[in-house]
Protein backbone atom coordinates (compact mmCIF):
# COMPACT_ATOMS: atom_id res chain seq x y z
CA UNK A 1 0.00 0.00 0.00
CA UNK A 2 1.26 3.58 -0.54
CA UNK A 3 2.70 5.82 2.16
CA UNK A 4 -0.64 7.27 3.30
CA UNK A 5 -3.68 9.02 1.94
CA UNK A 6 -2.20 12.31 3.09
CA UNK A 7 1.02 11.59 1.26
CA UNK A 8 -0.94 10.60 -1.85
CA UNK A 9 -2.76 13.90 -1.78
CA UNK A 10 0.53 15.78 -1.46
CA UNK A 11 2.05 13.80 -4.31
CA UNK A 12 -0.90 14.69 -6.50
CA UNK A 13 -0.36 18.36 -5.71
CA UNK A 14 3.35 18.07 -6.44
CA UNK A 15 4.78 18.57 -9.88
CA UNK A 16 5.79 15.76 -12.17
CA UNK A 17 9.01 14.06 -11.12
CA UNK A 18 12.06 15.01 -13.12
CA UNK A 19 15.03 12.76 -13.86
CA UNK A 20 18.26 14.70 -13.64
CA UNK A 21 21.68 13.46 -14.67
CA UNK A 22 24.44 15.14 -12.67
CA UNK A 23 27.00 12.43 -13.34
CA UNK A 24 26.94 11.69 -9.61
CA UNK A 25 25.61 8.14 -9.34
CA UNK A 26 21.83 7.85 -9.38
CA UNK A 27 19.60 10.93 -9.10
CA UNK A 28 15.83 10.86 -9.55
CA UNK A 29 13.16 13.10 -8.05
CA UNK A 30 10.41 10.50 -8.26
CA UNK A 31 7.83 10.57 -5.43
CA UNK A 32 9.39 13.70 -3.93
CA UNK A 33 6.89 16.08 -2.33
CA UNK A 34 7.16 19.80 -2.93
CA UNK A 35 6.77 22.22 -0.03
CA UNK A 36 3.57 23.83 -1.33
CA UNK A 37 1.83 20.47 -1.28
CA UNK A 38 1.74 20.36 2.53
CA UNK A 39 -0.69 23.24 2.81
CA UNK A 40 -2.75 22.51 -0.32
CA UNK A 41 -6.36 21.38 -0.04
CA UNK A 42 -9.06 21.68 2.59
CA UNK A 43 -8.15 18.81 4.92
CA UNK A 44 -7.48 19.31 8.63
CA UNK A 45 -3.86 18.38 7.94
CA UNK A 46 -3.55 21.16 5.33
CA UNK A 47 -5.21 23.74 7.58
CA UNK A 48 -2.85 22.97 10.46
CA UNK A 49 0.11 23.15 8.10
CA UNK A 50 -1.01 26.49 6.69
CA UNK A 51 -1.33 27.89 10.21
CA UNK A 52 2.11 26.62 11.23
CA UNK A 53 3.66 27.86 8.00
CA UNK A 54 2.75 31.43 8.89
CA UNK A 55 5.26 31.28 11.72
CA UNK A 56 8.06 29.68 9.70
CA UNK A 57 7.58 26.17 11.11
CA UNK A 58 9.08 23.40 8.95
CA UNK A 59 6.13 21.52 7.44
CA UNK A 60 7.95 18.56 5.92
CA UNK A 61 8.18 15.26 7.73
CA UNK A 62 9.23 11.91 6.28
CA UNK A 63 8.40 12.90 2.69
CA UNK A 64 11.24 13.01 0.19
CA UNK A 65 12.82 16.41 -0.50
CA UNK A 66 12.88 17.40 -4.21
CA UNK A 67 16.27 18.22 -5.66
CA UNK A 68 15.47 21.90 -6.26
CA UNK A 69 14.48 22.34 -2.60
CA UNK A 70 17.77 20.96 -1.29
CA UNK A 71 19.19 24.44 -0.90
CA UNK A 72 21.15 24.31 2.38
CA UNK A 73 24.44 25.64 1.05
CA UNK A 74 26.39 25.65 4.32
CA UNK A 75 28.64 22.70 5.03
CA UNK A 76 29.75 24.43 8.22
CA UNK A 77 26.29 23.77 9.67
CA UNK A 78 26.74 20.04 9.26
CA UNK A 79 29.91 20.12 11.34
CA UNK A 80 28.63 22.53 13.98
CA UNK A 81 25.41 20.55 14.49
CA UNK A 82 27.32 17.46 15.57
CA UNK A 83 29.94 19.51 17.40
CA UNK A 84 27.31 21.34 19.47
CA UNK A 85 25.26 18.20 20.09
CA UNK A 86 28.29 16.57 21.70
CA UNK A 87 30.00 19.56 23.30
CA UNK A 88 27.71 18.99 26.27
CA UNK A 89 27.69 17.82 29.84
CA UNK A 90 26.23 14.43 28.80
CA UNK A 91 29.37 13.44 26.91
CA UNK A 92 31.50 14.78 29.78
CA UNK A 93 29.49 12.39 31.98
CA UNK A 94 30.36 9.40 29.77
CA UNK A 95 34.07 10.05 30.31
CA UNK A 96 33.59 10.60 34.02
CA UNK A 97 32.18 7.08 34.38
CA UNK A 98 35.62 5.57 33.75
CA UNK A 99 36.83 5.63 37.36
CA UNK A 100 33.76 5.34 39.63
CA UNK A 101 31.87 2.79 37.52
CA UNK A 102 34.53 0.86 35.60
CA UNK A 103 37.56 1.34 37.87
CA UNK A 104 39.85 2.57 35.08
CA UNK A 105 42.83 4.87 35.35
CA UNK A 106 43.20 7.81 33.01
CA UNK A 107 45.52 6.10 30.51
CA UNK A 108 43.18 3.16 29.95
CA UNK A 109 40.19 5.49 29.75
CA UNK A 110 41.89 7.89 27.32
CA UNK A 111 42.95 5.19 24.89
CA UNK A 112 39.48 3.67 24.98
CA UNK A 113 37.81 7.03 24.38
CA UNK A 114 39.92 7.92 21.34
CA UNK A 115 39.85 4.60 19.51
CA UNK A 116 36.26 3.57 20.33
CA UNK A 117 34.87 6.97 19.33
CA UNK A 118 36.76 6.67 16.07
CA UNK A 119 34.95 3.41 15.41
CA UNK A 120 31.56 4.48 16.72
CA UNK A 121 31.14 7.59 14.59
CA UNK A 122 32.06 6.03 11.24
CA UNK A 123 28.48 4.79 10.52
CA UNK A 124 27.11 8.25 11.38
CA UNK A 125 29.50 9.90 8.94
CA UNK A 126 28.80 7.30 6.26
CA UNK A 127 25.00 7.50 6.34
CA UNK A 128 25.08 11.30 6.49
CA UNK A 129 26.35 11.21 2.90
CA UNK A 130 23.06 9.68 1.72
CA UNK A 131 20.95 12.73 2.65
CA UNK A 132 22.05 15.02 -0.21
CA UNK A 133 21.94 12.23 -2.80
CA UNK A 134 18.46 10.88 -2.07
CA UNK A 135 16.68 13.57 -0.02
CA UNK A 136 15.46 10.88 2.39
CA UNK A 137 15.47 10.83 6.19
CA UNK A 138 17.60 8.15 7.81
CA UNK A 139 14.82 5.75 8.81
CA UNK A 140 13.02 6.25 5.51
CA UNK A 141 16.30 5.34 3.83
CA UNK A 142 16.31 2.25 6.06
CA UNK A 143 13.38 0.85 4.10
CA UNK A 144 15.95 -0.20 1.52
CA UNK A 145 17.49 -2.44 4.18
CA UNK A 146 14.56 -3.53 6.38
CA UNK A 147 11.65 -3.20 3.97
CA UNK A 148 8.56 -1.01 4.18
CA UNK A 149 7.05 -2.87 7.11
CA UNK A 150 10.17 -4.15 8.85
CA UNK A 151 11.48 -0.62 9.34
CA UNK A 152 8.54 0.05 11.67
CA UNK A 153 10.29 -2.09 14.30
CA UNK A 154 13.44 -0.01 13.81
CA UNK A 155 11.36 3.15 14.22
CA UNK A 156 9.92 1.79 17.47
CA UNK A 157 13.39 1.15 18.89
CA UNK A 158 14.45 4.63 17.80
CA UNK A 159 11.45 6.20 19.52
CA UNK A 160 12.31 4.44 22.77
CA UNK A 161 15.94 5.48 22.43
CA UNK A 162 15.16 9.14 21.63
CA UNK A 163 12.67 9.60 24.46
CA UNK A 164 14.80 7.63 26.91
CA UNK A 165 18.00 9.54 26.23
CA UNK A 166 16.13 12.85 26.25
CA UNK A 167 14.92 11.93 29.75
CA UNK A 168 18.39 10.90 30.96
CA UNK A 169 20.00 14.02 29.49
CA UNK A 170 17.52 16.46 30.98
CA UNK A 171 18.02 14.91 34.42
CA UNK A 172 21.79 15.42 34.07
CA UNK A 173 21.19 19.06 33.17
CA UNK A 174 18.84 19.59 36.12
CA UNK A 175 21.46 18.09 38.43
CA UNK A 176 23.81 20.91 37.42
CA UNK A 177 21.25 23.51 38.53
CA UNK A 178 20.65 21.67 41.80
CA UNK A 179 24.37 21.33 42.50
CA UNK A 180 24.73 25.12 42.38
CA UNK A 181 21.63 25.88 44.44
CA UNK A 182 20.20 23.13 46.62
CA UNK A 183 16.92 25.08 46.84
CA UNK A 184 16.27 24.69 43.10
CA UNK A 185 14.08 21.59 42.72
CA UNK A 186 14.91 19.09 40.02
CA UNK A 187 11.61 19.62 38.25
CA UNK A 188 12.39 23.31 37.68
CA UNK A 189 15.60 22.57 35.80
CA UNK A 190 13.91 19.83 33.80
CA UNK A 191 11.11 22.19 32.71
CA UNK A 192 13.52 24.96 31.67
CA UNK A 193 15.63 22.64 29.49
CA UNK A 194 12.63 20.83 28.00
CA UNK A 195 10.77 24.04 27.12
CA UNK A 196 13.82 25.58 25.42
CA UNK A 197 14.36 22.40 23.39
CA UNK A 198 10.69 22.28 22.39
CA UNK A 199 10.73 25.81 20.97
CA UNK A 200 13.79 25.13 18.81
CA UNK A 201 12.62 21.74 17.51
CA UNK A 202 9.09 22.93 16.77
CA UNK A 203 10.45 25.24 14.10
CA UNK A 204 12.45 22.39 12.60
CA UNK A 205 15.53 21.80 10.50
CA UNK A 206 16.55 25.40 9.81
CA UNK A 207 16.29 26.62 13.42
CA UNK A 208 17.89 23.47 14.84
CA UNK A 209 20.90 24.05 12.58
CA UNK A 210 20.95 27.79 13.39
CA UNK A 211 20.95 27.12 17.14
CA UNK A 212 23.61 24.43 16.94
CA UNK A 213 25.77 26.68 14.77
CA UNK A 214 26.44 29.03 17.69
CA UNK A 215 25.49 27.25 20.92
CA UNK A 216 28.82 25.41 21.17
CA UNK A 217 30.85 28.60 21.62
CA UNK A 218 29.98 29.51 25.24
CA UNK A 219 29.96 25.84 26.26
CA UNK A 220 33.41 25.27 24.76
CA UNK A 221 34.72 28.35 26.56
CA UNK A 222 33.33 27.06 29.87
CA UNK A 223 34.82 23.61 29.34
CA UNK A 224 38.17 25.32 28.72
CA UNK A 225 37.71 27.13 32.03
CA UNK A 226 36.96 23.77 33.67
CA UNK A 227 40.15 22.40 32.11
CA UNK A 228 42.28 25.33 33.24
CA UNK A 229 40.84 25.43 36.74
CA UNK A 230 41.23 21.70 37.25
CA UNK A 231 44.75 21.69 35.81
CA UNK A 232 45.83 24.29 38.40
CA UNK A 233 44.21 22.41 41.28
CA UNK A 234 46.80 19.61 41.29
CA UNK A 235 43.97 17.09 41.78
CA UNK A 236 44.58 15.29 38.48
CA UNK A 237 46.29 11.92 38.80
CA UNK A 238 47.38 10.31 35.54
CA UNK A 239 49.28 7.62 37.44
CA UNK A 240 46.35 6.01 39.21
CA UNK A 241 46.94 2.31 39.84
CA UNK A 242 45.49 0.42 36.93
CA UNK A 243 43.75 -2.92 37.09
CA UNK A 244 45.61 -5.76 35.51
CA UNK A 245 44.80 -8.94 33.66
CA UNK A 246 41.18 -10.01 33.33
CA UNK A 247 39.87 -7.26 35.61
CA UNK A 248 41.44 -4.54 33.48
CA UNK A 249 40.24 -6.16 30.25
CA UNK A 250 36.69 -6.42 31.58
CA UNK A 251 36.66 -2.79 32.70
CA UNK A 252 37.98 -1.56 29.36
CA UNK A 253 35.47 -3.62 27.36
CA UNK A 254 32.51 -2.45 29.45
CA UNK A 255 33.61 1.20 29.33
CA UNK A 256 34.15 0.83 25.58
CA UNK A 257 30.54 -0.36 25.23
CA UNK A 258 29.27 2.83 26.91
CA UNK A 259 31.51 5.05 24.77
CA UNK A 260 30.55 3.24 21.58
CA UNK A 261 26.83 3.34 22.37
CA UNK A 262 26.91 7.10 22.93
CA UNK A 263 28.97 7.79 19.79
CA UNK A 264 27.14 5.51 17.39
CA UNK A 265 23.77 6.49 18.84
CA UNK A 266 23.48 9.24 16.23
CA UNK A 267 23.45 6.72 13.37
CA UNK A 268 19.67 6.42 13.26
CA UNK A 269 19.43 10.23 12.76
CA UNK A 270 22.38 10.70 10.41
CA UNK A 271 20.73 11.63 7.10
CA UNK A 272 18.01 13.69 8.83
CA UNK A 273 20.37 16.64 9.00
CA UNK A 274 21.72 16.57 5.44
CA UNK A 275 18.50 16.07 3.41
CA UNK A 276 18.42 19.75 2.43
CA UNK A 277 22.04 19.73 1.23
CA UNK A 278 22.28 20.00 -2.60
CA UNK A 279 22.57 16.79 -4.60
CA UNK A 280 25.91 18.02 -5.98
CA UNK A 281 27.44 17.99 -2.51
CA UNK A 282 30.33 15.54 -2.50
CA UNK A 283 30.23 12.53 -0.20
CA UNK A 284 33.76 13.31 0.93
CA UNK A 285 32.88 16.77 2.25
CA UNK A 286 29.78 15.56 4.10
CA UNK A 287 31.74 12.70 5.66
CA UNK A 288 34.64 14.96 6.66
CA UNK A 289 32.54 17.68 8.28
CA UNK A 290 30.44 15.14 10.16
CA UNK A 291 33.55 13.31 11.32
CA UNK A 292 35.25 16.49 12.53
CA UNK A 293 32.20 17.69 14.45
CA UNK A 294 31.67 14.37 16.20
CA UNK A 295 35.24 13.23 16.86
CA UNK A 296 36.65 16.48 18.24
CA UNK A 297 33.70 17.19 20.54
CA UNK A 298 33.36 13.64 21.84
CA UNK A 299 37.06 13.14 22.54
CA UNK A 300 37.51 16.55 24.15
CA UNK A 301 34.56 16.31 26.54
CA UNK A 302 35.01 12.64 27.43
CA UNK A 303 38.75 13.00 28.04
CA UNK A 304 38.03 16.00 30.25
CA UNK A 305 35.41 14.01 32.16
CA UNK A 306 37.82 11.10 32.65
CA UNK A 307 40.54 13.48 33.87
CA UNK A 308 38.30 15.24 36.40
CA UNK A 309 37.02 11.89 37.67
CA UNK A 310 40.56 10.87 38.71
CA UNK A 311 40.34 13.40 41.54
CA UNK A 312 37.75 11.20 43.27
CA UNK A 313 40.46 8.67 44.07
CA UNK A 314 42.40 10.93 46.43
CA UNK A 315 40.17 13.92 47.20
CA UNK A 316 37.09 13.12 49.34
CA UNK A 317 35.51 16.41 48.33
CA UNK A 318 35.15 15.28 44.72
CA UNK A 319 33.80 11.88 45.73
CA UNK A 320 31.22 13.40 48.08
CA UNK A 321 30.14 15.91 45.43
CA UNK A 322 29.67 13.11 42.91
CA UNK A 323 27.72 10.95 45.33
CA UNK A 324 25.43 13.83 46.34
CA UNK A 325 24.77 15.51 42.97
CA UNK A 326 26.35 13.21 40.37
CA UNK A 327 27.93 15.01 37.39
CA UNK A 328 26.59 18.42 38.39
CA UNK A 329 28.24 18.06 41.79
CA UNK A 330 31.53 17.00 40.22
CA UNK A 331 31.60 20.07 37.97
CA UNK A 332 30.61 22.34 40.85
CA UNK A 333 33.47 20.94 42.92
CA UNK A 334 35.91 21.97 40.18
CA UNK A 335 34.50 25.44 39.59
CA UNK A 336 32.79 26.91 42.65
CA UNK A 337 35.56 26.71 45.29
CA UNK A 338 37.97 28.52 42.95
CA UNK A 339 35.66 30.85 40.98
CA UNK A 340 32.79 31.52 43.37
CA UNK A 341 29.66 32.99 41.79
CA UNK A 342 31.16 32.94 38.34
CA UNK A 343 31.82 29.24 38.78
CA UNK A 344 28.18 28.71 39.69
CA UNK A 345 27.13 30.63 36.58
CA UNK A 346 29.36 28.40 34.45
CA UNK A 347 27.86 25.22 35.90
CA UNK A 348 24.35 26.48 35.15
CA UNK A 349 25.32 27.17 31.53
CA UNK A 350 26.76 23.67 31.27
CA UNK A 351 23.38 22.37 32.43
CA UNK A 352 21.75 24.34 29.62
CA UNK A 353 24.09 22.67 27.12
CA UNK A 354 21.67 19.74 27.29
CA UNK A 355 19.40 21.72 24.95
CA UNK A 356 21.93 21.24 22.15
CA UNK A 357 22.20 17.53 22.94
CA UNK A 358 18.44 16.95 23.04
CA UNK A 359 17.55 18.87 19.87
CA UNK A 360 18.50 15.97 17.54
CA UNK A 361 16.64 13.54 19.84
CA UNK A 362 13.43 15.56 19.83
CA UNK A 363 13.54 16.48 16.14
CA UNK A 364 14.19 12.96 14.88
CA UNK A 365 11.79 11.13 17.20
CA UNK A 366 8.89 12.92 15.51
CA UNK A 367 10.01 11.52 12.15
CA UNK A 368 10.16 8.01 13.60
CA UNK A 369 6.61 8.35 14.88
CA UNK A 370 5.40 9.38 11.44
CA UNK A 371 6.95 6.22 10.07
CA UNK A 372 4.98 3.88 12.32
CA UNK A 373 1.68 3.80 10.47
CA UNK A 374 -0.67 5.43 8.02
CA UNK A 375 -2.39 7.32 10.82
CA UNK A 376 0.74 8.60 12.53
CA UNK A 377 2.06 9.93 9.22
CA UNK A 378 -0.99 12.21 9.01
CA UNK A 379 0.06 14.03 12.19
CA UNK A 380 2.39 16.95 11.38
CA UNK A 381 5.96 16.59 12.59
CA UNK A 382 5.78 19.58 14.93
CA UNK A 383 2.75 18.15 16.75
CA UNK A 384 4.64 14.94 17.45
CA UNK A 385 7.44 17.11 18.83
CA UNK A 386 5.02 18.47 21.42
CA UNK A 387 3.67 15.03 22.29
CA UNK A 388 7.15 13.59 22.79
CA UNK A 389 8.13 16.53 25.01
CA UNK A 390 5.18 15.78 27.29
CA UNK A 391 6.15 12.09 27.41
CA UNK A 392 9.81 12.57 28.27
CA UNK A 393 8.90 15.29 30.78
CA UNK A 394 6.67 12.81 32.59
CA UNK A 395 9.46 10.21 32.62
CA UNK A 396 12.19 12.57 33.78
CA UNK A 397 10.08 14.27 36.46
CA UNK A 398 9.19 10.89 37.92
CA UNK A 399 12.71 9.53 37.51
CA UNK A 400 14.72 12.45 38.90
CA UNK A 401 14.69 11.18 42.49
CA UNK A 402 13.61 7.58 42.06
CA UNK A 403 15.02 5.71 39.11
CA UNK A 404 17.44 7.90 37.15
CA UNK A 405 20.20 5.28 37.53
CA UNK A 406 17.83 2.51 36.46
CA UNK A 407 16.72 4.58 33.48
CA UNK A 408 20.33 5.13 32.39
CA UNK A 409 21.12 1.42 32.68
CA UNK A 410 18.03 0.64 30.62
CA UNK A 411 19.13 3.07 27.91
CA UNK A 412 22.57 1.45 27.71
CA UNK A 413 20.75 -1.86 27.27
CA UNK A 414 18.57 -0.44 24.49
CA UNK A 415 21.67 0.82 22.70
CA UNK A 416 22.61 -2.65 21.47
CA UNK A 417 19.99 -2.39 18.74
CA UNK A 418 22.17 0.11 16.87
CA UNK A 419 24.93 -2.44 16.39
CA UNK A 420 22.35 -4.79 14.88
CA UNK A 421 20.98 -2.03 12.67
CA UNK A 422 24.46 -1.22 11.41
CA UNK A 423 25.25 -4.88 10.81
CA UNK A 424 22.22 -5.26 8.54
CA UNK A 425 22.39 -1.87 6.78
CA UNK A 426 26.11 -1.91 6.05
CA UNK A 427 26.00 -5.51 4.83
CA UNK A 428 23.14 -4.71 2.46
CA UNK A 429 25.01 -1.71 1.08
CA UNK A 430 28.48 -3.21 0.69
CA UNK A 431 27.62 -6.83 -0.14
CA UNK A 432 24.33 -6.77 -2.02
CA UNK A 433 24.40 -3.26 -3.49
CA UNK A 434 28.17 -3.42 -4.01
CA UNK A 435 28.73 -0.03 -2.36
CA UNK A 436 27.05 1.74 -5.29
CA UNK A 437 24.35 4.41 -4.97
CA UNK A 438 23.37 3.55 -8.53
CA UNK A 439 21.90 0.30 -7.18
CA UNK A 440 19.29 2.23 -5.19
CA UNK A 441 16.01 3.49 -6.63
CA UNK A 442 15.15 6.22 -4.12
CA UNK A 443 11.85 7.04 -5.85
CA UNK A 444 10.51 3.67 -4.62
CA UNK A 445 10.82 4.64 -0.93
CA UNK A 446 7.02 4.66 -0.52
CA UNK A 447 6.23 1.63 -2.69
CA UNK A 448 6.29 -1.57 -0.59
CA UNK A 449 6.16 -3.89 -3.62
CA UNK A 450 9.44 -2.49 -4.96
CA UNK A 451 11.35 -2.55 -1.66
CA UNK A 452 13.03 -5.55 -0.03
CA UNK A 453 10.45 -7.75 1.75
CA UNK A 454 12.32 -7.34 5.03
CA UNK A 455 12.13 -10.97 6.15
CA UNK A 456 15.90 -11.39 5.96
CA UNK A 457 16.55 -8.20 7.92
CA UNK A 458 14.05 -9.06 10.65
CA UNK A 459 15.42 -12.57 11.03
CA UNK A 460 18.98 -11.24 11.18
CA UNK A 461 17.81 -8.69 13.74
CA UNK A 462 16.65 -11.55 15.95
CA UNK A 463 19.97 -13.33 15.53
CA UNK A 464 21.74 -10.09 16.44
CA UNK A 465 19.71 -9.89 19.66
CA UNK A 466 21.02 -13.36 20.55
CA UNK A 467 24.58 -12.09 20.04
CA UNK A 468 23.92 -9.07 22.26
CA UNK A 469 22.46 -11.23 25.05
CA UNK A 470 25.43 -13.59 24.92
CA UNK A 471 28.00 -10.82 25.10
CA UNK A 472 26.51 -8.09 27.28
CA UNK A 473 27.64 -7.25 30.79
CA UNK A 474 25.13 -4.95 32.40
CA UNK A 475 23.71 -4.40 35.87
CA UNK A 476 20.71 -6.56 35.04
CA UNK A 477 22.39 -9.33 33.06
CA UNK A 478 25.78 -10.72 32.15
CA UNK A 479 25.83 -13.13 29.23
CA UNK A 480 27.90 -16.33 29.18
CA UNK A 481 30.42 -14.84 26.73
CA UNK A 482 30.53 -11.58 28.68
CA UNK A 483 31.43 -13.51 31.84
CA UNK A 484 34.48 -14.91 30.08
CA UNK A 485 35.79 -11.47 29.11
CA UNK A 486 36.68 -10.14 32.54
CA UNK A 487 37.01 -10.94 36.21
CA UNK A 488 34.10 -10.91 38.68
CA UNK A 489 31.74 -8.78 36.59
CA UNK A 490 32.93 -9.91 33.17
CA UNK A 491 33.34 -7.57 30.21
CA UNK A 492 30.82 -6.23 27.74
CA UNK A 493 31.20 -7.51 24.18
CA UNK A 494 27.50 -7.24 23.37
CA UNK A 495 27.95 -4.62 20.63
CA UNK A 496 30.61 -6.64 18.88
CA UNK A 497 28.66 -9.89 18.93
CA UNK A 498 25.39 -8.19 18.01
CA UNK A 499 26.99 -6.65 14.92
CA UNK A 500 28.78 -9.85 13.89
CA UNK A 501 25.76 -12.12 14.40
CA UNK A 502 23.45 -9.76 12.50
CA UNK A 503 25.84 -9.11 9.60
CA UNK A 504 26.86 -12.71 9.00
CA UNK A 505 23.35 -14.13 9.28
CA UNK A 506 21.99 -11.38 7.02
CA UNK A 507 24.31 -12.46 4.21
CA UNK A 508 22.73 -15.91 4.19
CA UNK A 509 19.13 -14.83 4.77
CA UNK A 510 19.25 -12.02 2.23
CA UNK A 511 20.71 -14.28 -0.47
CA UNK A 512 17.73 -16.60 -0.05
CA UNK A 513 15.27 -13.70 0.06
CA UNK A 514 16.60 -12.20 -3.18
CA UNK A 515 16.43 -15.56 -4.90
CA UNK A 516 12.79 -16.04 -3.88
CA UNK A 517 11.36 -12.51 -4.19
CA UNK A 518 13.71 -11.02 -6.81
CA UNK A 519 14.00 -7.77 -4.90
Amino acid sequence: MPESSTSNEMLRHGEKAIDVNYGLDYVNDGNAVRSQAFSSGGSVFAKIQRFAGRFGVEQRGIERVPDDERTDSSMLQVGTLWFSANMVVSSFAIGALALPVFGLGFVDAALTIVFVNLLGILPVCFFSTFGPKFGLRQLVLSRFYFGYYGVKLIALFNIIACIGWASVNVIVGAQCFHAVNQNVPGWAGILVIAFATLIICTFGYRIVHAYEKWSWIPIFVIFMIVLGTFAHSDDFDSLLPLKSGAAEAGGVLSFAASVFGFATGWTSYAADYTVYQPVTRTKRSVFAWTFAGLFIALCFTELLGAAVATAMAANPGYLNAYENSQIGGLLAQVMVPHLGRFGEFCVVLLGLSIVGNNCPNLYSVALSLQLLSDRTSRVPRFMWTLVCTVVYLAISLAGYNHFSAVLENFMLLIGYWLAIYEGVALTEHFVFRRASLARYAPETYCEPSRLPPGFAAMTAFGVGVVGAVLGMSQVWWTGPVGKLCGAEFGGDVGFELAFAFAALSYVAFRAVEKAVFRR
